[in-house]
């Protein structure tokens, strides 16, 4: 009687622990059923709709977040440049290449913990699409740092990883099923401090 009970008591702890811990793994990743990804851009298509997946609204109601409908627009997340390395706040980035028309687009950086960096002396956390330089191709260019760059330049501060987040607004490949044609800015690591 003692054994079946202990065996019933062991059962149920590996089965709430193994259940609890897939849940919090799927609920802290940056996975989702229909994730959009070009490059080290990642995009969420259904986040915040009433196709998104259970754990994608689990992750979006505790993050308390504010999605974009698909007529309004898309946003594409990156954690990492395109070597596969985490985004540092202690390295500079370059972040070049052609942009997917859309009426207004932004790029700003978050931290670790998902508040938006705003780097004192800088008058906006974001850079938008109506204040910045552009080659002859329409192409942008710019820099990611903590440190002044000539040029287009994000200001960033602090130590830990970070992302990038850059949202186009008013645009037909947010509900277009041939999204994953376009092209997004490469990310490349310039250099690090210390």
């Amino acid at each position: 009687m003692l054994r079946s009970f202990l065996l019933t008591i062991t059962t149920l702890a590996i089965a709430l622990g193994v259940g609890a811990g897939s849940v919090w793994f799927a609920l802290d990743r940056d996975f989702e059923f229909g994730t959009i990804t070009i490059g080290s851009w990642k995009a969420f298509a259904t986040r915040g709709t009433p196709e998104a997946d259970p754990y994608s609204k689990a992750r979006f109601s505790r993050e308390a977040d504010l999605a974009l409908g698909s007529a309004e627009g898309i946003t594409f997340i990156a954690r990492q440049d395109d070597s596969g390395a985490p985004l540092h706040l202690h390295c500079a980035y370059r972040i070049a290449g052609p942009l997917p028309p859309a009426r207004f687009w932004t790029l700003h950086a978050r931290d670790a913990s998902g508040k938006v960096i705003h780097a004192p002396g800088t008058r906006a956390p974001a850079l938008h699409s109506y204040a910045l330089l552009r080659d002859g191709d329409n192409n942008v260019a710019t820099t990611v740092s903590r440190h002044p760059s000539p040029g287009n330049w994000l200001a960033v501060e602090g130590n830990g990883e970070f992302s990038l987040v850059m949202t186009f607004y008013d645009t037909a490949m947010a509900s277009g099923a041939r999204i994953t044609e376009i092209e997004l800015p490469q990310i490349t690591q310039v250099g690090c401090d210390g």
